[in-house]
C-alpha cells in the first residue's frame, strides 16, 4: 500500500496536508496554505519532486568505522 496525502484545515486560519506512510507514521507535514486549492497543488508539487529530488547532506562529516568498545577492566568490573 502507498502513502496517503490529508488535508486539513488548521484551527479556521489556513489549511495544509501531511503525507503519511501505509502503516500510518506521518512522515512530513506541509507549511499553511491561504486555501484549499493552494494546498492541493502543494500536493502535486511534492508527487512531482519527491521521486526525482536531489539529497542535499548538510550534515557534518562522521566516521563510517564502526565503535568498538573495550571490555571494562577496571577492579570495579572485576567484582561483580
Amino acid at each position: 500500500m502507498t502513502g496517503t496525502f490529508e488535508l486539513f484545515h488548521d484551527e479556521g486560519i489556513s489549511f495544509g496536508f501531511r503525507l503519511k506512510a501505509s502503516n500510518g507514521t506521518v512522515v512530513a507535514v506541509s507549511g499553511k496554505f491561504v486555501d484549499k486549492a493552494s494546498a492541493v497543488e502543494g500536493i502535486s508539487v511534492v508527487r512531482e519532486c519527491a521521486g526525482t529530488g536531489l539529497i542535499t547532506d548538510l550534515c557534518p562529516p562522521v566516521s563510517l568505522d564502526p565503535i568498538v568498545k573495550k571490555p571494562d577492566s577496571s577492579p570495579a568490573a572485576a567484582a561483580v
